[in-house]
């Protein structure tokens, strides 16, 4: 039996070990709970060209942050610690969305730093490609798009435009008899005065 991880058709480009949290708001008090201690991966779906942050928890292996990268998240110094940060995202981790403020704490601070570098490096190159990429997509499937008139249709559209254009005709042969003349609007020259 193969297992599947829902990770082949993406590229790791970050794997460090970390613990994570989450920030509780809804009992009495707000308070960090731990989500779990594992691999954090920062992915690039080979497809989309998406970026997600993937972590797992050691042993039984269940999803504790899965969230796609984008431009808004911010990374910020938690408590002034230079191997912790602090970020929002929009988390499917409990298999439904669900924003979340998280906190992650690496072992020293060269782990904490190779996932911001990674994190914001991710987030420059979605600037650039990911937006891009989808609106060149989109503009090509609305390229392939026709619109198709059954003929029925056809005939409907020929046998009302033929009375118009009779009616417009009529319409501008009755206006020209109507209106006099550039002429006979003039008061001629060699009348009596």
């Amino acid at each position: 039996m193969e297992l599947k991880s829902l990770e082949e058709n993406e590229e790791a480009l970050l794997k460090l070990r970390a613990k994570l949290f989450r920030f509780e708001t809804s009992g009495d008090e707000n308070e960090w709970k731990e989500r779990g201690v594992g691999e954090v991966k920062i992915l690039k779906h080979s497809d989309s060209g998406r970026y997600r942050v993937l972590m797992r928890r050691d042993k039984t292996l269940k999803i504790c942050a899965n969230h796609y990268i984008t431009k808004d998240m911010d990374l910020q110094p938690n408590c002034g610690s230079d191997r912790a940060w602090v970020w929002k995202a929009d988390d499917y981790a409990d298999e439904a969305l669900k924003r979340e403020t998280l906190a992650i704490r690496f072992a020293n601070a060269e782990n904490a730093k190779k996932f911001k570098e990674a994190f914001e490096d991710c987030q420059s190159k979605l600037d650039k490609g990911t937006d891009e990429q989808e609106s060149n997509k989109l503009a090509k499937e609305l390229e392939g798009l026709q619109v198709k008139e059954s003929s029925e249709e056809k005939s409907n559209k020929s046998e009302e435009s033929e009375p118009v254009c009779e009616d417009k005709k009529r319409a501008e042969s009755e206006t020209s008899e109507i209106a006099p003349s550039e002429e006979s609007k003039e008061p001629s020259s060699s009348g009596a005065e």
